[in-house]
This record gives structure tokens, C-alpha cells and sequence, in this order.
């Protein structure tokens, strides 16, 4: 059976890749950009299949107004993507208070919104499956992104408690965690602070890693397979990494943590 789908920043990278795969499989799918113009193409290409819808996520009411304008469209929704979001670079002692808000306005704040709004929807139905984009950089943190890593490490949490809450209504949600890909988070989408000379070294370090992994980080594309097994599976995985990168890091960083809680059993235990 076709789904419907409602995605947040369809313009490009993941949101665009997915999108096009979702139309080309019969689906029907509500793509927001902040410029829908983006979105022109896809529009004359599959018609009324697709339903661009102008919104920045960071805007509460309109966040709501437009999964009720899809809801209305289509009259229904299977699954939603909160797939909008962008990469802040900046060590944690130079990131100002406007920059770390704006980064959880959208990160945290717009993904929670659009999660309100179709929780009604999705129980009146009795099914629908939330998908939140999180990262590897919402299982591990990593220098000069660790705001950003604040804000997906937020999401996976309110998530994590989310699908406690709503799947007796029949609401499935995943958190799909993906390691570098070749998108715009790194580049023009991306805000970076003002740089603080102290840490021009450990800078430039973290700037060679990032160049050699671009060299042969995958596509947005290559994704799809994946997403689609998760999004079509009668019992969705609660969290799903992308790609191989993703899988060994995240399993790097668990062994890690599990280790230093077991040589610490006994001081923990006595407290």
C-alpha cells in the first residue's frame, strides 16, 4: 500500500533524496522548504502527488498549520520526518547564547513541534511511524560540534520517551543516526562561530579529518534502501545507523561507556 509522508527540509540532502524516492514508489509525500521554489521541478515532474509547503521550522504555529494543511490535503499521514537541520561548528567556548538557541530552535525545538502536531492526527488513525533525523552525532560528541551534538543528543532523548508514551495508540517512531555523507551540513547550510585563536590547532586537525572523510563519504542517495526497509518493516528499529562508519563508532563509544561503568560499579553501588 502507498504511504503518505509528511518531510521537513525536502530541499535538499536527505530530505530531497528521500522525497524523490517516496514519489517515484507511488508514494505521496508533503515536502517542506523554507523556499519552495527548490521544490519546482519535483512539483511539474509528479503533480499532485507532491504538496511543497513554504515553513521554517522554528515557527511553532505555522509548524502546526502545515502538518494540518498535509493532514487536510491528503487525509492522512503514515509517516512524518523531521529531517530540517543544520551543522553549527564552534567549540563549546565560543558559541554565544544567540547561536546556541538558533541551533536548538530548529535541531530540537522545530522536530518537537511538528511531533505535536501530528500526534493527534496519528492516534485518531490508530497508526503512523515519526521518524526523527538524528547523527552518530547523537550517540557520540566530537570537537567543534559539540552544540550540535547537544541538540540531537536532546532529540533521541524526548524520543526515546516518545515512543513509550504513544505506541499503544499504534504510533511507531525511529531515530535514524547517519555518519558523513556528501550533503550541504558541512558547508553552505552550516553556521559557524567566531574562532578563537586558542584553539586554531585542534581546529585545523578536525578540518584535514573532515576534507579526507569527504573524499569518499556516500551520497544522500545511497540511503534510501535503508530507509525504506526501516520505514516499511511491520516492526520499525527504535534507532538506525547509516552506514558503516556510523555502526563501528557507535559501537566504539557504548563498549567505552559500558567499560568505565563497570570499573566504577563499586563506587557507584556505595553511593
Amino acid at each position: 500500500m502507498s504511504k503518505t509522508w509528511f518531510i521537513t527540509g525536502a530541499s535538499r540532502g536527505f530530505g530531497r533524496s528521500w522525497t524523490i524516492a517516496a514519489l517515484q514508489r507511488g508514494d505521496k509525500v508533503a515536502a517542506t522548504a523554507r523556499d519552495t521554489s527548490t521544490l519546482k521541478d519535483l512539483a511539474e515532474t509528479y503533480g499532485d502527488a507532491l504538496l511543497p509547503i513554504q515553513l521554517d521550522v522554528t515557527d511553532r504555529d505555522a509548524d502546526f498549520a502545515a502538518v494540518q494543511q498535509a493532514h487536510a490535503h491528503f487525509g492522512r499521514l503514515d509517516v512524518v520526518v523531521n529531517n530540517a537541520g543544520y551543522g553549527h561548528f564552534g567549540f563549546i567556548e565560543e558559541v554565544t547564547e544567540a547561536e546556541a538557541r538558533a541551533q536548538f530552535d530548529t535541531n530540537l525545538f522545530g522536530a518537537l513541534w511538528i511531533t505535536q502536531a501530528a500526534i493527534p492526527l496519528m492516534r485518531e488513525q490508530g497508526s503512523g511511524h515519526i521518524v526523527q533525523i538524528s547523527s552518530i552525532g547523537g550517540v557520540a560528541a566530537f570537537p567543534t560540534v559539540g552544540i550540535y551534538n547537544a541538540s540531537k543528543w536532546a532529540l533521541e532523548g524526548f524520543t526515546e520517551a516518545l515512543a513509550q508514551e504513544v505506541g499503544s495508540f499504534g504510533i511507531k517512531t525511529t531515530l535514524i543516526e547517519p555518519g558523513g555523507y556528501a550533503t550541504d551540513w558541512s558547508g553552505a547550510s552550516a553556521v559557524r562561530s567566531e574562532p578563537n585563536p586558542a584553539y586554531q590547532a585542534m581546529r585545523d586537525a578536525q578540518a584535514s579529518r573532515r576534507a579526507a572523510m569527504a573524499t569518499t563519504a556516500p551520497g544522500p542517495d545511497d540511503t534510501t534502501a535503508a530507509v525504506f526497509a526501516a520505514i516499511d518493516a511491520e516492526n520499525p528499529p527504535k534507532r538506525l545507523l547509516l552506514s558503516g562508519t556510523a555502526f563501528d563508532i557507535a559501537q566504539s563509544v557504548y563498549a567505552d561507556r559500558v567499560k568505565t561503568w563497570s570499573d566504577w560499579e563499586e563506587t557507584s553501588r556505595s553511593a
